[in-house]
């Protein structure tokens, strides 16, 4: 589907309903009102109360932002707040980040909205990242750009097409899920990057010929080739739309070498001797 210019809030009821790939029926089964009733509202026919559009917008699973869009549509006004992460009321959410970002060391772990941008890290994602250009780094960091551009991490991945595939894949059901423009655009210029030479399997010490159970990434840096299984954390039932946004990236070590080089980035940070983490 193309972004829309300016759509009203009928047009706007059945591009998602069609993105979600519901009949009139299924959704007003759903809805528990009449697949007539949804017919009229697609088509202005009648005119939604601001009840009807949350309901709506809760079975068809569109973000708190959309919703947000889907009411002004109808000439109500937005419902979820969208807060900074520094604002009082967000100070649960910024101290259980925190309080994340700390458990989860030695393992990198950073922070990162809707448009994969760098909100926070802690200090072992910067060992990952030391071969990449200065100017990839400078904020706002986009997390995907770095990782695939190729003066980013992309020429220091081992496993590229794999990971390469892997990030697209997962960027276009975000795509699918928020239907939002500026990603879009983003999996357009990831798209144009050169994907690099096929992988290699075989020189993966893991590889014994069984299926992965997950997608890895196998990255050489300053202190040797690591090798992560990454995870994602988002907070539940979110009520407002930076919070729903939010989503914690924590790479964790893939085999024993990777968590003992790990291991000695803290101890060496501690002690104080220079790592060439910045």
């Amino acid at each position: 589907m193309t972004a829309p210019d300016v759509l009203d809030v009928g047009s706007l009821l059945r591009r998602w309903r069609t993105l979600r790939r519901l009949s009139q029926l299924e959704l007003a089964s759903r809805a528990d009102v009449s697949a007539k009733h949804v017919s009229f509202l697609e088509t202005g026919r009648a005119r939604p109360t601001r009840d009807m559009l949350l309901r709506l917008g809760e079975h068809l699973a569109i973000p708190l932002r959309e919703r947000n869009e889907l009411l002004l549509a109808g000439g109500f006004a937005p419902t979820f707040p969208a807060r900074e992460l520094s604002a009082a009321p967000m100070a649960a959410v910024a101290s259980a980040i925190a309080k994340i970002l700390a458990a989860q060391e030695p393992n990198p772990t950073l922070v990162v909205d809707r448009h994969w941008t760098m909100i926070e890290a802690n200090p072992q994602v910067a060992a990952l990242t030391t071969r990449c250009a200065p100017w990839l780094l400078e904020p706002p960091v986009n997390v995907l750009r770095l990782a695939l551009h190729p003066e980013g991490l992309a020429p220091h991945i081992v496993n590229l097409a794999q990971w390469r595939h892997d990030l697209l894949h997962r960027l276009d059901h975000q795509i699918e899920a928020t239907g939002d423009a500026r990603l879009r655009e983003l999996a357009r210029e990831l798209a144009s990057y050169p994907p690099g030479p096929p992988d290699d399997v075989s020189s993966d010490p893991a590889c014994d010929g069984t299926v992965e159970l997950v997608v890895g990434l196998r990255v050489r840096t300053d202190f040797g080739e690591l090798s992560f299984l990454s995870t994602t954390t988002v907070f539940g039932a979110a009520r407002d739309v930076t919070v729903e946004d939010l989503a914690i990236e924590t790479f964790f070590p893939a085999d024993a070498a990777t968590a003992g080089v790990l291991r000695s980035m803290v101890a060496e940070n501690a002690s104080g001797v220079d790592t060439g983490v910045n």
